[in-house]
């Protein structure tokens, strides 16, 4: 008997009806319009990585600035000021005393040079300590004497002064304070500012240059672990970023290849076995039984086309086409009222009213159905009469929450993580259990396709709660 399976093209396998497309890469948003990589922490590691030694190569310059640049910058300076000084009182003691005001104004005019008489009831405001003006100030003392004085203004005339001697008479000699001060701190602090900020911009830009190959990459492999199909990473930059982003390119698309195989597989059995499914029913059905037997070969063959049922939902393709915004509270309501028409069923509910939730709610309603269904069968009471299922629907911190526990004997907690693997059945708990072990691996499914996460846990005083925690959506965002 064959698989009644056709191959129409390497792009999609069409099984009497099932489509399943082959792989292809998804539409995500690029990292182009996004910032999400100033949410990295690689990047803010590089970032402050590159700003220290930024930093720490700035403080570097400024101390090998101090002792090498200064030294020999202040001798010079004061070389320079000795020598105004030295030319300036030779040619005032060897010019004759009527050219002696034409070379005054001589100096002032041309250099910038004023020469004032010190009296000893000038006010005199002294120079600052800061900069090169202490180094300066010994040098000329050296050379001049150390009776020498310095002043940044004299009488209310701002410059830099410097006192000296002609025979017994005292004089001051001002210049400008530009000869001096050639760079004012103000004016280093702006360009060190001007550099470290564009040397940060640079860190920025090395930053994201490093990292946009790992974001990409690890954007890529989230969106594989929520289900979705990333889109290929670009194999383009050094050598080891090309290797890693054609081997995971490689990677998905085996990955693709072997979960389309396995669909088609899973839902060409199951697809199949419904066809003698069906023949056996019509035999039952004519078949010359008493009532008991046909009663037992009905429930086997339900129970036959309830496990293909299992794997026809576990084998349905990823997407989110049929994605609608729709109020969960009415749902959750409705699986209420069909679990508490069971017999065996006895049903506490909490549900909030406005839970609103963006998914395809076909397969949200067979989530919830599938998990009352799995209370009902194991989480049955110690007297093995009835089952109390607990159903509850809230906003909760931003999202919304949907509960559904039991009050049976609960998991083991080494074996909970076992319980989403597909064709799991733990032999404790369902010994007697009916169904291919897909129930919860259905569930896990789904909950990956609305970006949902999934929590089991054991309950205190017994039993297993299934926790899903969907991303919220308002009523206004609906509209």
């Amino acid at each position: 008997m064959g698989l009644g399976i056709r191959i129409h093209s390497r792009r999609t396998a069409t099984l009497s009806g099932f489509r399943i497309p082959a792989w292809r890469g998804a539409q995500a948003p690029s990292d182009r319009t996004d910032y999400s990589w100033l949410r990295s922490g690689l990047f803010w590691r590089t970032f402050f990585l590159l700003a220290f030694l930024i930093a720490v190569s700035m403080a570097a310059w400024i101390a090998s600035y101090r002792m090498v640049e200064r030294p020999p910058r202040a001798r010079q300076i004061a070389a320079q000021i000795i020598s105004i000084v030295t030319i300036t009182r030779t040619a005032l003691t060897h010019s004759v005393p009527e050219s002696r005001r034409e070379l005054l104004f001589d100096l002032a005019s041309n250099e910038g040079i004023r020469i004032y008489p010190r009296e000893d009831n000038d006010v005199v405001l002294q120079p600052s300590d800061s900069g090169l003006l202490p180094l300066i100030q010994s040098a000329v003392r050296s050379k001049l004497g150390e009776d020498t004085q310095f002043a940044s203004a004299v009488n209310g005339v701002a410059g830099f002064f410097i006192s000296f001697t002609i025979e017994d008479d005292e004089y001051w000699l001002m210049m400008s304070r530009e000869r001096v001060e050639r760079t004012s701190g103000a004016q280093w602090f702006g360009w060190a500012t001007v550099t470290l900020v564009l040397s940060l911009l640079g860190a920025v830009f090395i930053s994201r240059v490093v990292t946009r190959p790992l974001s990409r990459l690890t954007a890529a492999t989230s969106a594989m672990a929520t289900g979705q199909q990333p889109e290929p990473l670009p194999e383009k930059g050094p050598r080891e970023v090309r290797e890693t982003n054609r081997s995971f390119n490689h990677m998905v698309k085996d990955l693709n290849r072997i979960e389309s195989d396995r669909a088609i597989i899973l839902a060409g059995i199951s697809h199949d076995l419904r066809t003698p499914i069906s023949r056996m029913l019509l035999e039952v059905e004519m078949a010359n039984l008493d009532a008991e037997a046909r009663s037992g070969m009905r429930s086997d063959l339900a129970q036959m086309d309830a496990i293909i049922g299992q794997f026809l939902d576990y084998a349905k393709p990823a997407g989110e086409n049929r994605f609608t915004v729709f109020d969960a509270s009415t749902l959750m309501e409705d699986a209420a009222k069909e679990a508490g028409r069971l017999p065996d069923v006895r049903l506490s509910a909490a549900i909030e009213k406005n839970v609103m939730l963006r998914g395809d709610e076909t397969e949200l309603r067979r989530v919830v159905n599938n998990l009352v269904e799995n209370a009902r069968r194991y989480g049955k009471s110690a007297n093995g009469d009835t089952t109390e299922i607990d159903i509850a629907c809230r906003n909760e911190a931003g999202e919304a929450v949907i509960e559904v526990g039991d009050r049976g004997v609960g998991i083991p907690e080494g074996d909970i993580d076992n319980l989403l693997r597909p064709f799991t059945r733990l032999d404790a708990a369902r010994s007697q259990a009916n169904g291919a072990g897909l129930g919860l691996a259905i569930v896990d499914r789904i909950a990956k396709r609305h970006a949902a996460r999934l929590r089991l846990s054991n309950r205190p005083g017994g039993g297993l709660m299934v926790q899903l925690r969907f991303p919220a959506v308002t009523r206004a965002t609906a509209v």
